[in-house]
């Protein structure tokens, strides 16, 4: 496995610090590219360097229980992360049509 271009010139942590100072971080959409182990880690990092510190607000449309998948299957990482997320946090589930499918006629055929 080749380490990020940040980890080979030494500046991961310089590179982590992006995603901890602002303060809120929006993650948009998780879940819906594969994330390796590699990339699984930098994201635990970086949410466990934020715990306690600074927002964080993640749009997925998958289930906790699917996190594990998202991770490389690597389950207790997503238990730990979930935890940190949870902890002073909220989950909201939306239900209904999709909003950019708004204007679309239900019969439409168009794509």
């Amino acid at each position: 496995m080749v380490p990020p271009p940040a980890q080979i010139n030494g500046r991961l942590a310089d590179a982590l610090k992006t995603y901890v100072r602002p303060q809120l971080l929006l993650l948009d959409e998780l879940g819906y590219l594969p994330i390796d182990k590699r990339g699984a880690d930098l994201l635990f990092q970086v949410v466990a360097a934020r715990y306690e510190l600074g927002s964080i607000v993640i749009t997925t449309n998958r289930p906790f229980r699917e996190w594990g998948k998202l991770f490389d299957v690597d389950n207790t990482l997503a238990t730990a992360l979930i935890d940190r997320l949870m902890h002073h946090g909220e989950g909201i589930v939306i239900q209904g049509a999709s909003y950019r499918m708004r204007d679309k006629c239900p019969d439409s055929t168009d794509e």
